[in-house]
Order: C-alpha cells, then structure tokens, then sequence
C-alpha cells in the first residue's frame, strides 16, 4: 500500500537555500517512484519542466505567493501566468490569511479567483489556507471561498508557518467543501502511518519532502 501512496504524493523542495543540483535530484527522483509531481520554488520551474518534459505523467508545481500569502492579487496573477509559461502545470497559492482574519472575505475571494484565471485551463489551483493560524470557523471559511472561486484544491500549510496537517482539519477540510475538490495534506507528513491516515480523513494528495521515506516504509526527519 505504500507504494500506492506514490501517485498522491507531491515530492516537495522549497526551502530558500535549495540549490539547482537538489532541484534536479528531485525531479529525477519524481521520474523514478513516479510521484504526482514535482513542488519548488518558481525560480526553479524550468528547471523541474526540462528533467520532466518527457514524463507528463508527473506534473510541475510550484507556489504562489509564497509562504505568507500576503502579496496583492494582481502580483499573484502575473507570478502564476509566467509559471505557467515556464512549464508549471500546477500552483499552490497561498490565501491572503490577514484579510480573511480582518473579516475582509471579499479580497480573499478576489485573491483566489485572480490566480484561479490566470490558470483557466493551464495549470490546476491549490488554495493553502495556513490551517495553523486559522480557527475552525476561519478554515471554513476559507474553504468555502476556494470552492466559490472554483479553485481545484484546498490545501493545509506552507509548511513554514506554525504548524502542518491534521487529521482533523483534513476531515474538516473535506467535509466542507464536498467530494468534488481535492485536499492537500502539507506540512509534517513524515511516514506511511501519517500518510495513510491523511488519505483515510480524506486527503487526495500529500505534500511532502518525505516522499521516498513514506513510499519504503521509512521514518524521515524532513520538516516539511
């Protein structure tokens, strides 16, 4: 079953000290387990897309303003449309969390939907809500934005904040947005164990730096 794993996991690298020769481990060893896809950094797009050209089976993501979410929807529009034209097939972008946290759900929507158009029909969008700042009302919230906005994912961490998954936010997660989005569980999913049980609360795909760790069975202690 752990190998089965492979196909939900996204084998992810974006800390800012990641060099280009990681990069391309990474993306040679997505090829190998034939994972989901590839996650870095936007810098590292092409990078990902020149190793991965001849396997579309393992997509290219990448984020979008990244990790704090706090930048401007037209900043996250323009960042998405030139991964796109680099060769990402996927964005993770992350939610402005101090404009859903000032009540202001307008601009978290605008947010949203301004990356969600810029990827019409390119790339899918996932929506990282930072569930470690949020109360359970707020993750609702921003859940329900995303499917409003039409986004294809909603998704737990940056892995850079406070916390990472939950079996409990994931189960929320899904509950609240219906059987027709995907979750992501990001941020601390180390092992098959964990890995699993994200699946079973209703993750359908896993980010994670682990990735060959939870494939083989195997503790890592990645922090992502």
């Amino acid at each position: 079953m752990s190998q089965q794993l492979a196909s939900y996991i996204d084998h992810t690298l974006l800390k800012p000290e990641a060099t280009k020769d990681q990069i391309i481990k990474l993306s040679k060893e997505a090829k190998e387990y034939e994972f989901a896809s590839v996650c870095v950094n936007p810098t590292w797009v092409s990078t990902a897309y020149e190793i991965l050209m001849d396997k579309p089976t393992v997509k290219v993501c990448t984020v979008i303003g990244f990790p704090l979410g706090a930048s401007t929807p037209e900043t996250k529009a323009f960042e998405t449309k030139d991964a796109i034209e680099k060769g990402a097939t996927e964005v993770d972008m992350v939610i402005n969390v101090g404009a859903l946290k000032s009540g202001d759900l307008d601009l978290v929507k605008r947010d949203i939907q301004a990356v969600v158009e810029a990827a019409k029909g390119k790339a899918l969008t996932k929506v990282i809500i930072e569930t470690s700042l949020l109360t359970d009302e707020e993750k609702v919230t921003a859940c329900e934005l995303s499917v409003e906005a039409r986004a294809d994912f909603v998704k737990t961490s940056t892995g850079f904040s406070t916390g990472g998954a939950t079996i409990e936010d994931i189960a929320l997660m899904r509950k609240t947005v219906g059987p027709d989005i995907g979750v992501k569980a990001s941020g601390g999913v180390r092992d098959t164990q964990t890995s699993l049980a994200m699946v079973e609360a209703g993750a359908t795909r896993i980010g994670a730096s682990a990735g060959i760790a939870i494939v083989k069975g195997e503790k890592s202690d990645s922090d992502y």
